[in-house]
């Protein structure tokens, strides 16, 4: 039987608590026993990866205490259900199925009297035969000419994840020719951001994908208008360039003023839908509906060694075990996520929402104050840029920040250059893993300004090559981590609340109906 308690009414998690202080990473890294230490604490993954967190504020002991503290929060036990189709979703009772857009872990789920991965894989497959229709010219524009790009309208999960992804695999696909159509997307309803894409765009051979789930979404039904204004103008008629991503219930379905329609459900949240046809449309449109089948298989081996009871095992469950140890232990309540990919630019932008979105919670899954802290603010840039940014605080600033690298031996590019003696690639490569050295065992000087503490933890995921499987993986395993965390702190990972007051008062001012502050900041816009 799964009980969901409070993290702070766990032994293990006293007993963890007890250890705070005890490893020293400018003692542990140094000399050979540092080299061992990278070698011993490092666990595989799927995609080509490997995840590890050699300097990170652990050891044995410490270890153990987590992997005891995971066998208490039955983590493993609380997965299965979520993937056997519990309702892990209390707040808006909703079965929580991402992980079977990409493969059935556990039994078959039910719901809405129907199989749910047939469900999903049937939209898969739909969308696959849509794509390969317009590659190869069987569906194209009035004129009968191809289309050559494809915009994704959304906002919030349905933009965030797949263009990250998209622009994760983009030099990928360019250069291992499997680029069909360039990719764009909007997502603000600030003007700009719709008029800015539309400018690069041939409209006469663009589709347009229109994402959202209840068919509802002010931010994206006002784009669909601006598009199809821009449409219009142009002499084209917008339902022969626009396709819908929704549910079977909303006002989108079964349209004809769509193309065609995808359909996703509510037992996937935003946030976790690039797998679904959020991200499958735009995807397999991009790369080919094979290129999508790539990146759904580096997530499902990286959901199947999420699904292993041992946590040292299992590194999407280490790494949350750890970050929990960082944030409730030592205190730390900010994490940088530094790829040393400029392909993945925007995917810390992802893990941003992915992350507070889904644990920035003060209340646990019952709806009771907690007496500890939750969640953690993210951010990250891509490494090199951000040495030039941001490190100066996180090397020598007041607050320690956990990190955590991405970085991969080879680029996306045959292109390359030597310089000094070495490519840029080496150069990249070179810079992560002195950064890694830097920040746990820090520098003495005379100089005062000169010193560095060290004792900055950091973990690092590298892999060979930022291909679609390691895409994959590197996806799910945070979506992951961010899962065992939500259990550990036993929030509910899978509502987002905290969207919803401020469209309600935003509806407000554009009915004219605000008095007090609301007003008057309203009549500051001459609203």
């Amino acid at each position: 039987m799964v009980s969901w308690k409070n993290l702070d009414t766990l032994e293990a998690y006293h007993s963890l608590a007890e250890t705070k202080g005890s490893v020293k990473l400018s003692e542990v890294m140094q000399g050979e026993s540092g080299a061992l230490r990278v070698a011993k604490y490092s666990l595989p993954m799927a995609g080509g990866l490997t995840y590890n967190y050699a300097a990170k504020n652990v050891d044995d002991s410490i270890l153990a205490s987590l992997a005891a503290l995971a066998k208490e929060a039955q983590l493993s036990e609380k997965f299965q259900e979520l993937y056997n189709g519990a309702m892990i979703n209390l707040t808006e009772k909703r079965l929580v199925l991402h992980q079977l857009t990409r493969g059935q872990l556990g039994d078959a789920v039910i719901a809405d009297g129907r199989d749910k991965r047939a469900f999903y894989k049937g939209e898969q497959d739909k969308i696959a035969d849509f794509a390969r229709k317009v590659h190869s010219g069987e569906i194209v524009n009035e004129k009968g000419e191809m289309f050559n790009t494809v915009v994704q309208i959304g906002i919030g999960g349905s933009d965030l994840g797949p263009r990250a992804i998209y622009l994760a695999l983009e030099n990928w696909a360019i250069t291992n020719k499997t680029l069909k159509m360039e990719a764009r997307f909007i997502s603000n309803v600030d003007p700009d951001d719709p008029v800015g894409v539309l400018r690069q765009v041939d409209l006469a051979h663009a589709l347009f994908i229109v994402v959202s789930k209840s068919g509802t979404t002010l931010e994206t039904l006002t784009n669909e208008s601006f598009v199809k204004n821009a449409l219009e103008k142009a002499g084209l008629d917008p339902s022969k360039h626009m396709l819908a991503v929704t549910s079977e219930t909303s006002p989108m379905a079964r349209n004809s003023g769509y193309l065609a329609a995808f359909f996703m459900d509510d037992y996937i949240g935003g946030r976790y839908s690039t797998s679904s046809a959020v991200g499958g449309a735009v995807l397999s449109l991009a790369f080919g509906p094979e290129i999508f089948a790539r990146l759904l298989k580096g997530m499902a081996e990286e959901d199947k060694l999420s699904a292993v009871s041992d946590p040292l095992r299992n590194p999407a469950m280490l790494d949350a075990l750890i970050s929990i140890y960082e944030r409730n232990v030592l205190g730390y309540s900010v994490a940088a996520v530094l790829p040393y990919s400029q392909a993945l630019s925007r995917f810390p932008a992802h893990l941003q929402q992915a992350s507070m979105e889904s644990n920035g919670k003060s209340v646990n899954r019952f709806g009771e104050p907690m007496n500890y802290q939750t969640g953690e603010v993210i951010f990250g840039e891509p490494g090199t840029n951000g040495q030039h940014s941001f490190y100066q605080l996180l090397h020598q600033g007041t607050d320690i920040i956990p990190l955590q690298f991405i970085g991969f031996k080879k680029s996306q590019n045959e292109e390359d250059v030597e310089v000094k003696g070495s490519t840029s690639q080496t150069k990249l490569c070179a810079n992560v893993a002195a950064q890694i050295v830097a920040f746990a065992c820090g520098k003495d000087d005379e100089n005062p300004a000169k010193c560095f503490a060290g004792e900055r933890p950091s973990s690092i995921i590298i892999g060979e090559q930022l291909t679609p499987e390691a895409c994959g993986a590197l996806l799910a395993h945070y979506e992951n981590k961010f899962m065992f965390q939500g259990f550990l702190w036993n929030v509910n990972s899978f509502d987002q609340e905290g969207v919803q007051l401020g469209k309600v008062l935003a509806n407000r001012v554009l009915e004219h109906n605000t008095d007090g502050a609301l007003k008057a900041y309203a009549d500051l816009f001459g609203i």
